[in-house]
């Protein structure tokens, strides 16, 4: 929307803009904004930042050192749609007041770093991505856990196992489990509020494609837009999130990115497309294996080699690994192939324009924080290329044909966040070697997750475990 801060400034005075938001990430992934009267801001909020307190923000600082600021992008700037006043909202990076430094834990920060690690190493200048982020719409969703009791409950008018509900009446028109991509109206019923989500992210800058039903019953969906450079993709996607939830709101829905809220279908995942470009001309494209490039093979085996640490970025919870479990389309096997979607890495059909030649890796989901994610993927990749890790044999064959001998010999995502964790505390030198992540930040976020997830799932009992065990 805005090039410079003045442009940004003479927008709020042009359009007596009174209230602007800042948004910012914070270490799990999840957006935090304040919003300011238009005087507060001016052409230093874009360089020295604006100050606030960090010390309750999860992940960053402790109480005695609690001050930071906010520093205003104002390229990311569009007006806000779901306020009743009009709001101008901005992304926001994350400095030391003191020092006038990056904050090392800042993931916008380190996003950017990836960039201009990848420009130093001479290898290319651009790094596409292009996520594609799935998602439940759900009617009703419940859940509580105390000392004597622990359960969920989500619905959706579209599920399945609402064939039988009296619902005066039940026309019957609900997606059969894995069939929900992509039937037509009146079987798909979220037609408009998906093209009102559509929309409603262009208007807040986001390049936008397409929309559709997804595989699974119970409201899942996906929405696309364009790739873009990688901290812009990550910016993108933020604000995908905010108004996909938002959207769904309005009409009285919920949204959740849940890898996998609805047992025993499709869960929901974020398959990256992801390119390097240098001075205009795209890297990966040539006459390898599918119309690759060596340096694309280069940055795959890069991506396999560090791909059970890279999952602690983006696959970051608990419920990511009931996604991960073949028979789902799920990429759980850690190899790449043209056509395969059991493999983690994809190569698309892109004709005969290298320009379009990509790879995806199909592991992600929405649960991570993207500019961490992105900013790990890169790495990953840049270490295959510097190092020329080959990737191996593409794996071009139905995994069902093979004998148990033979797929035992397919390496395989980690079986559970712990096991992912456990991965990225022995291999992550290809992360902070480029100073792109620093130690603080990747023990910060092993210990958040071991403390705030991985343990309190451990202690706490799961209602099948009564169906299981309570008669023992």
């Amino acid at each position: 929307m805005f090039q410079t801060p003045q442009d940004f400034l003479n927008y709020v005075k042009e359009k007596n803009i009174q209230i602007i938001d800042l948004k910012f990430i914070d270490t799990p992934g999840i957006w935090q904004h304040l919003s300011l009267y238009h005087d507060q801001i001016d052409e230093s909020s874009f360089t020295d930042g604006v100050p606030f307190d960090g010390s309750s923000i999860r992940g960053w600082k402790a109480i005695n050192e609690s001050d930071m600021t906010m520093v205003l992008d104002p390229t990311t700037a569009w007006i806000d749609p779901f306020m009743a006043e009009p709001t101008l909202s901005v992304v926001c990076s994350i400095k030391e007041p003191r020092t006038g430094e990056p904050y090392s834990r800042c993931p916008r920060t380190i996003a950017q770093k990836a960039l201009d690690y990848l420009i130093s190493t001479g290898i290319g200048d651009t790094a596409f991505i292009g996520p594609e982020a799935e998602f439940f719409i759900f009617d009703d969703v419940r859940f509580d856990q105390t000392y004597n009791t622990g359960y969920y409950f989500v619905d959706s008018a579209e599920g399945r196992w609402n064939s039988g509900k009296e619902e005066g009446p039940n026309l019957g028109y609900k997606p059969r489990y894995k069939e929900g991509y992509f039937p037509v109206s009146p079987t798909d019923t979220l037609q408009d509020m998906r093209t009102e989500m559509l929309l409603t992210m262009a208007n807040c800058g986001v390049p936008i494609e397409k929309h559709h039903h997804e595989v699974a019953t119970g409201g899942q969906c996906e929405l696309g837009f364009r790739f873009a450079s990688l901290v812009q993709a990550a910016d993108y996607l933020m604000t995908y999130k905010y108004v996909i939830k938002n959207v769904a709101k309005k009409y009285g829905k919920t949204v959740t990115f849940m890898p996998k809220p609805v047992f025993n279908d499709n869960g929901s995942g974020m398959h990256t497309h992801q390119s390097i470009w240098k001075d205009g001309q795209p890297l990966f494209a040539g006459d390898k294996y599918a119309g690759l490039s060596q340096t694309a093979l280069y940055y795959i085996g890069g991506l396999l080699r560090h791909a059970p640490a890279l999952l602690a970025f983006t696959n970051p919870s608990t419920n990511s690994y009931k996604r991960l479990v073949p028979g789902f389309e799920a990429p759980v096997n850690l190899a790449y192939s043209q056509g395969n979607r059991s493999a983690s890495i994809r190569i698309p059909l892109s004709g005969t324009n290298p320009k379009a030649k990509r790879l995806e890796f199909r592991c992600p989901d929405a649960t991570c924080n993207p500019y961490l994610a992105f900013a790990a993927m890169l790495c990953a990749g840049l270490d295959g290329i510097k190092n020329q890790i080959e990737p191996g044999d593409p794996l071009d064959v139905d995994i069902y044909d093979l004998s148990p001998e033979e797929l035992s010999k397919i390496p395989s995502t980690p079986g559970s966040l712990d096991l992912a964790l456990e991965a990225l505390e022995k291999d992550h030198t290809f992360l902070t070697e480029s100073g792109v992540f620093t130690e603080d930040m990747i023990n910060t976020w092993i210990t958040y997750k071991l403390d705030n997830e991985v343990n309190p799932m451990r202690l706490r009992p799961h209602p099948y475990e009564f169906a299981l065990y309570y008669d023992a």
